[in-house]
C-alpha cells in the first residue's frame, strides 16, 4: 500500500530552483477541507470551539486559516502566548495549557484575559499571588491508571506528569469557588494519537460522568469541558483514518445519555487537536545527495532529524515517497539516513522502496505537526524554511530558512560574525 502526496515531482522540481530543499510544504487546500469537516461533526454543541495546539505547529500563515473558521489556540508557553497576542487572539480564542509553569506566564494569559487550565492543585495558590484569580478556571483531570478501550490499553495515565487526581480536582473546585471563580471547566488528555473512533466518545463519558459528580458534590456547574488532543493521524498506509463526522455524534451520543439529565445540556465542548488538524497536510521535502553501499544501503539526504525528530526520537514510522515513481516496484531496501552525528538520525530503516538515484525529491508524509515545530540546531544544521501550497497552486514562503547569522545571533562576539548572511 502507498499514500499519495499532494504535490508532484515536476512542482517541487519548480519551487526548487527559488526554495532548495529540505524545506516544509503545507497543503492549504487539505486543512481547510479539515476544518471545515470538524466544526460540521461538532455543530449539534452550540459553544464549540477548536482550539488549534499551536506548539504543533506554530506558524501564523497555518494559523490565520483556522481563526478564519473561528478556531482559538491553545498555548503552552509565554513565546505561544505573544504570538496568539500578535494575531489578534485574546479573551476566550486563548486556552492556557502549561505544566511547571515558570512566573510571569499565568500574568500574561490573565492580561489577555485568556482561559487557564490549571495542571496542578498548589497552582491555585501560585496563580493567586502571581496576578490574582481570573472569573475563569480550568482543572486538568488525570484519572491515574491504565485507559483503555474495551480489551486495548491506550494509555498510561497513570505514568503521565500532567494533571490532578479525583480528589485534588474535586478540592480544587470547592476552594476556587469560594475564593470567587464564576466559570469552571475540565480538561484531560488520557492517550495520544489514537487511531480509532472510539477515543473522544469514550473519554468523553468519563468527563460528562465528573462533570455530573462535580456539580453533585462540589456544587459547582462546569461551563466547558475540553476534550483536549489524541485524535491521531494514519501514519501508516495500511492504517483506517479516523472518521471526525463518527467521532462527534459518538460524543453527542455521550452527551444526551449523561449531561442532558443531569441539567447540563448547555455545557460546551472545546477540542485541543494539533496533529489531527495539520499533520497529514505537510510533506517534508528532502533531495538525495548520496548512496552508500557497505553492510547495508543507505540514502543520504539534505534534510535530518533536525528538520523532523520524531523517527529518531521515538522510532516514528513516516511514509516515504520518492516523488516521479510513485507506480515504480517496492523492490529495494534502504535505510534513509540524515547528516547528523547520531546514528538514530534515520528517516527510514529497511523501508522498501524503488531504486533511488542522486538527485531524487523524496516526499515525507504527515510533517504538518511536531515537524517544523521541533526543531534544533544540534552539529550546527539549520531550520528550513516552510511554505504554503496555496488553493490555486501557487506557493507562498511562511518562514524563510535559517541562515549562520541566525545560528551565531545569540553569541556575543562583536563583529566576529558580521561576515555571515
Amino acid at each position: 500500500m502507498s499514500k499519495k502526496p499532494f504535490v508532484t515531482k515536476a512542482q517541487i522540481e519548480e519551487i526548487a530552483k527559488t526554495y532548495p530543499t529540505p524545506f516544509h510544504i503545507y497543503d492549504e487546500s487539505g486543512i481547510r477541507r479539515n476544518v471545515e469537516a470538524l466544526k460540521k461533526a461538532f455543530s449539534w454543541n452550540p459553544g464549540f470551539r477548536e482550539y488549534f495546539a499551536v506548539k504543533a505547529t506554530p506558524n501564523p500563515a497555518l494559523i490565520r486559516i483556522l481563526k478564519e473558521y473561528g478556531c482559538g489556540v491553545d498555548c503552552s508557553s509565554y513565546t505561544e502566548l505573544m504570538m496568539a497576542d500578535a494575531l489578534g487572539f485574546s479573551g476566550d480564542e486563548i486556552m492556557f495549557s502549561s505544566n511547571a509553569t515558570p512566573s510571569g506566564e499565568f500574568s500574561y494569559c490573565k492580561k489577555l484575559n485568556g482561559q487557564m487550565n490549571l495542571d496542578d492543585l498548589t497552582h491555585i495558590d501560585f496563580v493567586e499571588k502571581e496576578c490574582g484569580l481570573p472569573e475563569t478556571i480550568c482543572c486538568r483531570y488525570n484519572p491515574g491508571g491504565y485507559f483503555q478501550i474495551a480489551n486495548s490499553i491506550m494509555d498510561h495515565p497513570g505514568d503521565a506528569k500532567y494533571g490532578m487526581t479525583h480528589d485534588q480536582l474535586l478540592e480544587a473546585f470547592q476552594i476556587l469557588s469560594k475564593k470567587g471563580v464564576k466559570r469552571f471547566g475540565i480538561h484531560a488528555f488520557l492517550a495520544s494519537n489514537t487511531v480509532t473512533n472510539e477515543y473522544y466518545p469514550e473519554l468523553a463519558k468519563i468527563l460528562f460522568q465528573l462533570a455530573v459528580e462535580v456539580k453533585e458534590k462540589t456544587g459547582v456547574k462546569v461551563s466547558f469541558i475540553n476534550l483536549s488532543g489524541g485524535i491521531g493521524i494514519a501514519y501508516r498506509p495500511d492504517q483506517e483514518s479516523n472518521d471526525i463526522a463518527v467521532i462527534g455524534e459518538g460524543v453527542h451520543r455521550v452527551y444526551d445519555e449523561i449531561l442532558c439529565p443531569a441539567d447540563l445540556g448547555d455545557v460546551a465542548i472545546y477540542t485541543e487537536l494539533g496533529r489531527f488538524m495539520m499533520g497529514p497536510y505537510g510533506h517534508l521535502i528532502t533531495k538525495v545527495l548520496h548512496l552508500k553501499h557497505t553492510y547495508k544501503e543507505y540514502v543520504g539526504v539534505d534534510a535530518c532529524a533536525a528538520n523532523l525528530m520524531r523517527p529518531a526520537m521515538y522510532g516514528a514510522y513516516h511514509h516515504i515517497t520518492v516523488l516521479g515513481k510513485e507506480d515504480a516496484p517496492l523492490d529495494h531496501v534502504y535505510d534513509v539516513t540524515g547528516s547528523l552525528c547520531e546514528n538514530n538520525d534515520k528517516f527510514a530503516i529497511d523501508r522498501e522502496l524503488p531504486e533511488i538515484a542522486i538527485g531524487d525529491y523524496l516526499a515525507i508524509h504527515d510533517t504538518g505537526a511536531h515537524g517544523y515545530s521541533m526543531g534544533y540546531n544540534y552539529n550546527g544544521r539549520l531550520r528550513s524554511a516552510e511554505l504554503l501550497l496555496k488553493e490555486d497552486g501557487s506557493v507562498e514562503l511562511i518562514r524563510r530558512a535559517e541562515t549562520p547569522k541566525d545560528y551565531f545571533a545569540t553569541l556575543d562576539f562583536t563583529g566576529v560574525f558580521d561576515q555571515f548572511e
